[in-house]
């Protein structure tokens, strides 16, 4: 990917991450698919790890559902954003994670 791929890649992620519903989660990989990289889900990552803070980060995880050691505030912070949604997770897996992920057009 050059510079200019890489800048509309994060645009489209940012633009993507800000469609999660709320009460639905999805995957970095989702999330890099649905952009037109799928095998870039590390770098989906590294776009939520710096992107805009004021978009819906906690509503991506990994693609078991787990949630993420890197989220600010690790992942008892990331639950507990979760959960403020309505959405539960146990042993930092998100409960019913297939039933509430959010793949449009996958």
């Amino acid at each position: 990917m050059d510079k200019q791929e890489r800048t509309n890649f994060k645009q489209d992620v940012e633009h993507l991450v800000a469609q999660i519903p709320l009460g639905k989660v999805t995957t970095y990989g989702d999330l890099a698919g649905l952009a037109g990289h799928a095998n870039a889900a590390r770098i989906v990552g590294g776009i939520a790890h710096f992107g805009d803070p004021e978009l819906p980060w906690q509503r991506v995880v990994n693609r078991f559902g787990g949630l993420a050691s890197g989220y600010p505030g690790g992942r008892e912070a990331h639950a507990a954003h979760l959960f403020a949604e309505g959405i539960t997770s146990t042993n930092h897996i998100v409960d019913h994670f297939e039933e509430i992920r959010w793949r449009p057009n996958l």
